[in-house]
């Protein structure tokens, strides 16, 4: 093909443009011809989605898809990622299929897959599935063998999913407990106010009037400074702040300070290695992941695994290593004892029960040291991660940090980019040693 469709996260682009219902329709077929029904029978189909105003659209059209190839769909309605595999483990689905741009504005959407383990598709089944692709624009379809399927609703899904925290937090008891939830216009608008009132919380809640196109817009995890202020002005104890789709968190204490997710993976793998329940004894991060957070676990005795950016790379790793617990500093944080993908909601009642009737605000989980990230646009960033100055230069300011800090220069995998990241014991030095570093990469515009 002359192009990859899959990224770390499925399919994604602006919906209509990029993302049309033509390629969805398509990708249903392909993705139907590539599973394998667990009975012999039809592949049978999970489609969720989130809020987005083209969502219907591409639930449809992906419907279709699946269905003109001889598989049977069922429609679970708005619901967080997370509630792909556990819906898959209680019904049996073959595949389920997630539509959403997760934190993009709500132009955008995607599309991701999950195969009958509950896991995200491995690259060799994306690979598979754009090779039918090609095949199938090249071929006059046909009926399959066994007739078009049908699309029916799966009725009950947000309880399935609400019983399935409940049953995990059942001894958490948040009586007495204010909180406020940002839900971003998402797909968590619903339930994360529910199994908060279930356990005793007295909750309150933002952003959870969706009407298509206010997703993520000034709202969420990824603008989380409007939840900070109203945590502050209405004196409530703690706030929470999902994304669009729900597979991230990040929390704001009672000043309004943020906590993201180094901070909450480090109360959290603390939480359960007093518990004795931190299997393995260890936790898997990305290279992002702030120094602070390696020198409390090393202090704790905790072993950690870095991986490369992304949740699907610490899913990888915990599977390898049989560990349970890890994730981003974005607030994509896995606990593979409730289920294998970030869980923001999860997540935020695994921070209360860490917390265990404590303030967020005494938090001593870790302690962060200041970070700088620059982006510095380039005309190559293959080459200019090759030149023999900067290199030599990024080892001159690691050794300089040794045992203190830490340096990060890396490529984007998506933009010509370098990424310069500096932490060090001060935010002058952080600064300084920064400035330094993107001074020398070559090819820098503007």
């Amino acid at each position: 093909m002359t192009r990859k469709l899959f990224g770390t996260d499925g399919v994604r682009g602006v919906a209509g443009e990029v993302l049309t219902a033509e390629l969805a329709l398509a990708l249903g077929r392909a993705v139907t011809l590539a599973a394998d029904a667990r009975q012999g029978g039809r592949v049978r189909a999970l489609v969720i989605r989130d809020t987005r105003e083209s969502g219907e659209m591409l639930e449809a059209a992906l419907a279709a898809g699946v269905t003109s190839a001889g598989g049977e769909v069922l429609l679970g309605g708005v619901l967080p990622t997370p509630a792909a595999p556990l819906l898959i483990r209680r019904y049996g689905f073959d595949v389920a299929a997630v539509i959403s741009a997760s934190h993009n504005p709500y132009a955008d959407n995607g599309i991701k897959f999950f195969g009958a383990d509950g896991l995200k598709l491995t690259d060799a089944t994306e690979a598979r599935i754009e090779e039918l692709l090609e095949e199938d624009a090249a071929a006059t379809r046909v009926a399959p063998d066994g007739g078009i399927g049908r699309v029916r609703t799966l009725h009950g899904t947000q309880e399935d999913y609400l019983r399935e925290l409940h049953v995990r937090f059942q001894h958490l008891d948040l009586r007495g407990v204010d909180v406020l939830l940002d839900c971003a216009h998402g797909a968590t608008y619903r339930v994360a106010p529910e199994i908060f009132r279930r356990l005793g919380a007295t909750v309150h809640v933002m952003a959870d009037e969706p009407d298509g196109r206010n997703i993520n817009d000034g709202c969420g995890s990824t603008h989380v400074a409007a939840l900070g202020e109203a945590v502050v002005a209405g004196g409530h104890a703690i706030g929470f702040a999902f994304d669009g789709d729900g597979d991230r968190v990040l929390a704001v204490d009672r000043t309004g300070a943020v906590v993201d997710g180094d901070e909450l993976i480090a109360l959290a793998a603390l939480h359960l290695r007093r518990q004795d329940r931190l299997k393995g004894g260890g936790v898997a991060v990305t290279v992002m992941t702030n120094y602070g957070f390696h020198s409390a676990m090393r202090a704790a005795g905790i072993e950690v695994a870095t991986t490369g950016v992304g949740d699907r790379y610490v899913l990888e790793e915990l599977r390898s290593r049989d560990w349970a617990l890890g994730g981003e500093q974005s607030g994509h944080i896995i606990d593979m004892g409730f289920v294998p993908s970030g869980d923001g909601i999860a997540s935020a009642l695994l921070t209360l029960e860490a917390l265990d009737g404590g303030d967020l605000a005494d938090r001593s989980g870790m302690e962060k040291l200041p970070q700088k990230l620059v982006n510095v646009k380039v005309g190559d960033r293959d080459a200019a991660m090759t030149d023999t100055a900067l290199l030599a230069a990024v080892d001159a300011e690691s050794a300089g940090l040794d045992g203190r800090g830490r340096v990060l220069v890396r490529p984007s995998g998506t933009e010509q980019l370098v990424r310069v990241m500096v932490e060090a014991p001060t935010a002058e030095e952080t600064d300084d040693v920064c400035a330094r570093l993107v001074a020398l990469v070559p090819g820098a515009l503007g």
